[in-house]
């Protein structure tokens, strides 16, 4: 089996307790040449000037003088292969989406524990985008705000329904038994599900279903 390939890692944290912590777990894990701890982010964007370069980088938001967001511009503009993970308190939309926008590759808030912290730059490493839980949420849900309004295609409470037991891969037989309904029934439901869909086949109908999230 072959060796992770060695990595530097940087931690710009201002709670010194926190960042001489966190920054002693994160020396130990697999592959990390060197782990280094930043009060701010103008000293670390100082010792990149002076020609060290992170691979990885941990940086909390709320930081003083340059703040983490600004910070993690800055830092891909100098180290455009570097990856980014949050590691704060902050846990509002504006920051989240900002962050994101700003390059970073994650975004965990510092409930979560060492070891998730580790497995989280485990995962960045490997090309993953580390979240936690509740933040992943909230930014499918920022997403979901921003992406065109879904098609009304007048579908029936009945119709969809129909439709939702389609896309999980049941029978005309099974969705009939499970609605208590005629084969025949459903027949019809098919018939007006394809012209409201403008699909000719059932798996049409589910591909539509599926691509424009329509249940």
């Amino acid at each position: 089996m072959t060796s992770p390939a060695k990595f530097r890692l940087w931690l710009i944290e201002d709670n010194a307790l926190f960042r001489r912590t966190v920054t002693r777990i994160v020396a130990d894990l697999p592959g990390v040449s060197a782990a280094e701890g930043f009060g701010n982010c103008e000293d670390a964007l100082r010792t990149i000037e002076q020609g060290e370069r992170p691979d990885t980088v941990l940086i909390d938001v709320g930081l003083p003088g340059i703040d983490g967001i600004e910070g993690i511009r800055q830092i891909k503009a100098r180290v455009p292969a570097a990856q980014i993970l949050v590691l704060t308190v902050f846990e509002d939309d504006e920051k989240i989406f900002r962050a994101i926008c700003a390059g970073a590759s994650g975004y965990l808030l510092k409930s979560a524990s060492m070891q998730e912290i580790a497995e989280a730059v485990a995962e960045v490493r490997r090309g993953g985008s580390p979240m936690t839980p509740r933040v992943a949420r909230r930014v499918l849900e920022m997403f979901s705000k921003l992406a065109p309004a879904q098609q009304d295609y007048g579908l029936a409470p009945r119709e969809r329904e129909v439709l939702e037991r389609y896309v999980k891969g049941f029978t005309n037989k099974e969705v009939a038994d499970q609605l208590s309904l005629s084969v025949h029934t459903i027949d019809s439901y098919n018939k007006s599900l394809y012209e409201k869909l403008h699909v000719n086949t059932r798996s049409g109908a589910v591909a539509k279903a599926l691509k424009e999230r329509l249940v």
